[in-house]
């Protein structure tokens, strides 16, 4: 018996179901391997195609990622509250579960560290959400008035024309890219969040200062590719 897919019947999934908003997958590392690799042609191009035997369907699928994850499996690698029962295979297995090509997609990688309860409950106050959501306004304002889109979305001549670095900014990103072994993507996504981290500080160059930090946003996690 020949069973055909009904694509009349396909749905779209998460990841169509969160276009222009919000993914948030935690526990990343927990998803299975193809689902997690499934993320990269829609992170590059904001589309998920499906194919089976001759027919094709193609999603909508540009929606922001955001993933968190312990740094181990027993959640306290680096942990000045409690110790880390973790051995190295185990710490190196469970990163790895995230492929290099996943993560050169992904353009921030943070480190929340564990706070104390005394840190927790005596915190002052942050900053108001609506100053955040001004000010990230005005840089895309900035953004937009220079080149017409998001930083995000520049592409090959249009990233070196509009995110071009100082000279001792080009010199640094060449030092870091070639020390931190990363690959195009890698740099190109750096060279877009320094643009849009100037681009907060209402900078008309990218500087080192913008570099520098768009470089510690990509060293919080080791994975094995």
């Amino acid at each position: 018996m020949e069973i055909r897919p009904n694509f009349e019947r396909t749905q779209p999934g998460e990841i169509s179901l969160a276009h222009h908003g919000v993914l948030f997958l935690d526990e990343f590392p927990e998803f299975g391997r193809a689902s997690l690799e499934a993320l990269r042609e829609p992170l590059e191009t904001g589309t998920i195609t499906i194919a089976r035997a001759a027919r094709r369907a193609e999603f909508p699928a540009r929606f922001q990622l955001i993933a968190a994850m312990n740094p181990c499996p027993c959640g306290y690698l680096g942990s000045t509250l409690k110790a880390c029962r973790c051995t190295p295979d185990q710490v190196s297995r469970y990163q790895g579960k995230l492929s290099g090509p996943l993560l050169d997609r992904i353009d921030i990688h943070i480190e929340v560290p564990a706070v104390s309860a005394e840190q927790l409950l005596d915190a002052p106050p942050g900053e108001a959400t609506d100053a955040i959501r001004g000010r990230a306004g005005e840089a895309r304002k900035r953004a937009l008035a220079r080149q017409g889109t998001t930083n995000q979305s520049l592409q090959g001549a249009e990233i070196d024309r509009h995110a071009s670095l100082a000279p001792d900014a080009l010199k640094f990103m060449h030092t870091a890219a070639a020390k931190l072994g990363w690959s195009a993507r890698s740099t190109h996504r750096a060279l877009k969040v320094a643009r849009t981290i100037a681009d907060l500080a209402d900078a008309g160059s990218v500087e080192v200062a913008h570099v520098a930090e768009a470089v510690q946003y990509r060293r919080a996690l080791r994975a094995a590719g």
